[in-house]
């Protein structure tokens, strides 16, 4: 499964990559978020509760921060595992100035699941996968305008 998309974001590059690598916004932005925390530099151990369809699960999940280029780019690689079965993703999310306040958040992903998750079919597996990248922005482009009110 492969995407890709890109988000308009209020905020300076810098803003957006400190936002981005913040994991209590990133706790509060990923869809099924139970508790986040750093396990070492750029690495994170997430406890996930989401549901696909019928299949519903906690899953435990591994995220790390690799290729960093501050304030520009990153790549986000993702081991999940659970009774739903597993999904292990990557992305990589770039950040281009529009002007001095706005930033362009490019990303493109590719993902495999496996278990019973894989048993609902790719075409509704991508259009759960969208939804989720959809809520997740969504959510960061709140955290964004709380950071901007702030400074």
């Amino acid at each position: 499964m492969n995407g890709e998309g890109a988000i308009q974001l209020n905020g300076k590059v810098e803003t957006v990559f400190t936002s981005l690598l913040d994991p209590e916004v990133l706790k509060n932005c990923i869809m099924g978020c139970n508790e986040l925390n750093k396990k070492e530099e750029n690495v994170y151990v997430a406890d996930l509760s989401v549901g696909v369809a019928a299949v519903k699960g906690k899953y435990d999940a591994t995220i790390r921060l690799a290729d960093m280029q501050p304030p520009n780019s990153y790549k986000l690689i993702v081991n999940g595992e659970g009774a739903p079965g597993f999904v292990d993703a990557e992305a990589l999310i770039q950040l281009v100035p529009i002007d001095g306040e706005n930033t362009e958040l490019k990303y493109t992903y590719e993902a495999q699941v496996g278990g019973k998750v894989a048993a609902i079919g790719q075409r509704m597996l991508g259009g759960v996968a969208k939804l989720i990248i959809k809520d997740f922005f969504k959510k960061i482009k709140k955290e964004l305008e709380k950071v901007n009110i702030a400074e």
